[in-house]
């Protein structure tokens, strides 16, 4: 028995035209073109036992002039006449019956209706019946509740937490369109996972507030005494041999390729030493100059400054080596990036960062959920240099990627990566600088790759358009928030199925915390009023009128300005 109720009278109008993915009506009267709002569910009958939903996409009064026949009289008037049309997008088919299922709905549009066929408005009970077999169908072991229908405040909204995570997700809004509430929403539902495992790569440390997750982060220069898990080293033999160039050789200078091939040989000299100390011969027979082993740094800069200044016996005497002075501007580089202290998480790590067992250690508290560990984890990235971001944010989701890589399938645990303000890391493809394309590199091969190995990304950002198109593609799941930016629209659309680009076209005028989502992990593309997190990030909109209002309002100036001087917080 059909959950719908509908009366003669309640037919808005019937099908004149019908393609692929949409529908057009032609409604009758005036009064019944008011009926037709959009973004409202409609119903039209379908084969035996279907109903075909669809949602109201354009609602169109033409007017035109109709003149009189010929053989009628000369000083009759031209009448005028309108036609009303309503666009549909068609969404899905409701089925009476499918298997022992009564009312079973599907995203599939598993028949098309007939010319002149009646649609139905769904409003009132109908809508709520619908709206409860929607949210009855979504509720399962695998269900993310994320907000309401906008549609039925009293229908829940529920993503398949699978599809969600397995083939990518984007959360994409304007700055105080509610993007952090969302994030931090979504990681408190997970959290009460049993096995969740979220990393959120936190630019600003705005997440800070969420109690129920693991806080780490990466090592300012006023924490490099600290050898606590919740503060985090990324020592230099993390970075493979592209990265280390990045980092250290200037491809302008006339002797790059010179640098280039002499760090290489003093990097794999020094990683085989460590080996060969530790006696681990069967790595050593495989290793390559990218494996992450520890090397002493110190060792390599010797052996760069023992070329740079060689002299060598010649027919008349002492002559210069051939690489005599090429390196003197490495050397310095060298020297200025190991004694600074922005940059003291890479290159004044502990002496427990250059062991073997380090690796394991890294590993472990970045993926680790076991025994009581907290599965939701925020690494802080705010303090570190800007002209590094990328490449080190880059080089925490490889690692990570990497341990999944080469782990037993069997034994593989997945893990999603949250990145937030992507458009910082993952930007587009023209005029970018060496450190972004490394880290564009790591999150592209994931992108495209990850999905096998159990590695999932959800990209946030306030600027669609500047981030890489190629990783945006990837995603199959959109929660779309309020978007004001023209071009930033535009992208958006674009990323949707032909069918459902026109939705987008409501972007500018959403609520704060109200959200399009669209994608495989949902089963009614629609408006969401977004669920508020119970631990709220740091990044709520100051009210400047009514904060310049208050009569007891005060600073910490000084303790402002002396945490400026030791770059830190704390």
């Amino acid at each position: 028995m059909s959950i719908f109720n509908f009366r003669e009278e309640d037919n808005l109008g019937n099908v004149i035209q019908v393609d692929t993915t949409r529908v057009f009506i032609r409604v009758p009267s005036s009064d019944k073109l008011t009926e037709a709002k959009l973004g409202r569910l409609t119903a039209l009958k379908g084969r035996p036992g279907e109903w075909l939903i669809a949602m109201v996409e354009r609602v169109i009064r033409k007017f035109f002039e109709e003149k009189p026949a010929e053989e009628e009289e000369k000083d009759y008037d031209v009448v005028e006449k309108e036609e009303n049309v309503v666009h549909l997008i068609l969404v899905g088919t409701l089925r009476e019956k499918e298997g022992e299922t009564k009312n079973a709905f599907t995203r599939s549009v598993l028949s098309f209706p007939n010319i002149d066929a009646p649609c139905y408005p769904i409003e009132g009970k109908d809508l709520e019946a619908f709206m409860g077999v929607i949210s009855s169908v979504s509720v399962h072991e695998n269900a993310l509740n994320i907000g309401t229908y906008t549609l039925d405040e009293k229908a829940e909204t529920y993503l398949d937490g699978n599809k969600f995570f397995q083939r990518h997700a984007a959360l994409l809004g304007s700055t105080g369109s509610g993007k952090s509430w969302t994030v931090a929403s979504i990681l408190e539902k997970a959290s009460k996972l049993p096995s969740a495992n979220i990393i959120l790569f936190d630019l600003h440390g705005e997440y800070s507030t969420l109690e129920y997750a693991k806080h780490i982060r990466i090592a300012g220069p006023n924490d490099l005494e600290n050898s606590g898990d919740d503060i985090l080293f990324l020592p230099y033999w993390l970075l493979n041999f592209a990265e280390m160039q990045e980092m250290f050789i200037d491809r302008s200078e006339f002797s790059a390729h010179n640098q280039v091939m002499v760090f290489q040989d003093a990097v794999s000299d020094s990683k085989k030493r460590f080996l060969e100390n530790e006696g681990k011969k069967e790595i050593l027979k495989s290793f390559t100059i990218d494996s992450p082993v520890p090397f002493l740094l110190n060792e390599v800069t010797q052996k760069i400054k023992d070329l740079n200044e060689e002299m060598e016996q010649g027919q008349r005497g002492l002559k210069q080596g051939k690489f005599f002075g090429q390196f003197s501007r490495l050397l310095v580089r060298l020297n200025s990036r190991i004694t600074d202290k922005r940059y003291g998480f890479i290159f004044q790590a502990h002496e427990k960062y250059h062991t073997y067992d380090a690796l394991h250690d890294i590993a472990k508290n970045l993926l680790g959920f076991e025994d009581k560990e907290k599965g939701i984890k925020v690494i802080d990235f705010s303090e570190v240099p800007s002209d590094i971001l990328p490449v080190i944010v880059g080089l925490v989701a490889r690692v990570i990627y990497e341990t999944q890589f080469w782990m037993n399938a069997e034994k593989r645990h997945p893990i999603a990566f949250v990145c937030d303000e992507a458009h910082r890391y993952l930007p587009l493809d023209q005029n970018i600088n060496p450190f972004e394309k490394r880290a564009l590199e790591n999150f592209t091969r994931i992108a495209k790759e990850g999905r096998k190995y159990g590695v999932a990304l959800m990209i946030v950002s306030q600027r669609p358009s500047e981030v890489n198109p190629t990783i945006l593609s990837q995603c199959n799941n959109f929660i779309a928030l309020k978007l004001t930016n023209t071009i930033d629209q535009a992208v958006v659309k674009r990323l949707m199925p032909d069918s459902l680009g026109s939705m987008m076209d409501i972007l500018p005028m959403l609520d704060v915390g109200e959200a399009v989502v669209v994608g495989d992990a949902v089963l009614l593309p629609t408006r969401v009023k977004l669920h508020e997190p119970t631990y709220k990030p740091t990044s709520a909109t100051i009210e400047f009128w009514d904060e310049w209002n208050r009569k007891d309002a005060q600073s910490e100036i000084v303790k402002a300005v002396e945490n400026m001087r030791r770059q830190s917080r704390d």
